[in-house]
């Protein structure tokens, strides 16, 4: 009997400390737990502090402060287009008429002008109604009425992903696309026989309802006999042939460099392989952009760019955003001087690839714009 409560006790002793060591490490671990957290929020709190630092230094320098950044619109909005935008919104489709017909047959800046107005009869087309009625075989009323159905379609998408995306958004959305095409076609039978702009609306409808590649291709064509060199239309099919809709990596980049190819200097269609390189580095994780960006193909396809740009000026519709693009790729290829150049051209309005993709845009272009004048300084 002795033996069998010496065996109890010292069994009980074993729990008691075995418990006693549990009770311990998990005191301890909390311990940790606690001071790993303090370390996270002072490693933490050094970034906010350096970060404001940054953003102070850029700030004094001129640069525009974060509550004071665009996040609409690629580049400050014209004074002209401002105007025309609040009387089509007081009912004067007159004047949306004139500031698209003095346009001319430049057809970048045709669609330059038709965009802004299809999203402002997206959100009221009492104007638009009114334009068509009075002007029924009027091309430029047609081709605003389509691109403002594209509009409407891609507002019930949305801008999420495929799987953030409800079967009712999609549903609707596919139903919307549908008209809109059959307004492009309509758009596309009253239009001038050299005018691509009708074609070019229809190509955001083939990336939704997911043309084939050879009926793609054939709206293409009909783009390019028109117009072989326009921007708009060749960053419009970049997205068709991106691995997000309806291609591939591999695809959108040999589309990409076929349309830079076609480029003569100062038509910017060497932003078309930095797009593609882009948009493969937001598809893939496994991708790092500090040394990504560094290869030598994209660092020739920048060099390319920044050539293109300097023929073209600021005059071309499309510098905006070969502006911004550059600045983000320079960035990340450690060229900061090249690329504060770039920043102090496009600082205040970030409505544009690559800070739009981000979910926080404000905090991607402070990032880089604050990083290139912090280590240009005391130069910048």
């Amino acid at each position: 009997m002795t033996v069998v409560l010496a065996v109890l006790g010292v069994l009980l002793l074993a729990v008691v400390c075995w418990v006693l060591r549990g009770v311990f490490l998990i005191r301890k671990a909390k311990r940790l737990e606690a001071e790993i957290g303090a370390l996270d929020a002072e490693a933490d709190a050094a970034r906010d502090d350096e970060r404001a630092r940054k953003a102070a230094a850029a700030v004094a320098l001129g640069f525009v402060a974060e509550d004071g950044l665009d996040t609409d619109h690629p580049a400050p909005v014209p004074a002209e287009r401002l105007t025309v935008l609040e009387a089509v919104r007081s009912g004067d489709w007159e004047a949306a008429a004139a500031y698209v017909a003095a346009a001319g047959e430049d057809w970048q800046e045709r669609l330059e002008r038709v965009r802004p107005l299809a999203e402002a009869a997206a959100e009221d087309d009492a104007w638009l109604l009114a334009w068509r009625a009075a002007r029924p075989a009027d091309p430029t009323a047609a081709l605003v009425n389509a691109d403002t159905s594209v509009m409407v379609a891609w507002n019930v998408r949305g801008s999420q992903s495929g799987s953030r995306t409800t079967q009712e958004q999609f549903r609707l959305f596919h139903q919307l696309l549908t008209t809109a095409r059959a307004d492009a076609h309509a758009a596309q039978e009253l239009a001038g026989p050299a005018d691509p702009c009708p074609y070019v609306v229809e190509q955001a409808v083939a990336m939704g309802l997911g043309y084939s590649h050879e009926d793609y291709r054939q709206l293409w064509g009909k783009i390019t006999e028109r117009a072989p060199r326009l921007l708009w239309s060749h960053v419009a099919g970049l997205q068709y042939w991106c691995a997000k809709w309806r291609g591939s990596h591999e695809l959108a980049l040999e589309y990409a460099r076929a349309s830079a190819a076609a480029g003569k200097p100062g038509d910017l269609l060497t932003l078309l392989p930095l797009m593609a390189y882009f948009e493969q580095e937001e598809w893939e994780d496994d991708l790092l952009p500090e040394t990504y960006y560094k290869e030598p193909e994209i660092v020739a396809a920048v060099d390319a760019a920044l050539a293109d740009l300097a023929a073209a000026g600021n005059a071309h519709p499309g510098t905006p955003r070969m502006r911004h693009m550059l600045a983000y790729l320079l960035f990340w290829q450690d060229r900061d001087a090249e690329a504060l150049e770039q920043f102090r051209h496009v600082d205040g309005h970030i409505g544009a690839v690559p800070w739009t993709y981000a979910g926080e845009p404000k905090r991607r272009y402070l990032y880089a714009r604050d990083w290139a004048v912090d280590v240009t300084a005391p130069d910048a």
